[in-house]
């Protein structure tokens, strides 16, 4: 399972938005800049990254039972 992330941030709290813009690109990563009329910007991405895993299970009766992990 994932951990949660969450991230405050107190400094754009009351400025004026001037412009927000979306992007995206092929590898499905995303930018969002917020232009502030007080000539600041606040920029925020997220990136998508695989992960491999691999384990050795036994299956059967009731739960499986992990005989080895190989990528955690």
């Amino acid at each position: 399972m994932m951990s949660s992330q969450n991230v405050d941030c107190p400094e754009v709290v009351g400025k004026t938005v001037k412009s927000l813009k979306l992007y995206s690109t092929d590898d499905c990563d995303a930018e969002i800049m917020i232009e502030f009329t007080d000539g600041t910007t606040f920029s925020s991405s997220y990136e998508s990254h695989s992960v491999l895993k691999a384990s050795l299970i036994r299956t059967g009766i009731g739960a499986p039972e992990v005989l080895r992990s190989y990528a955690d």
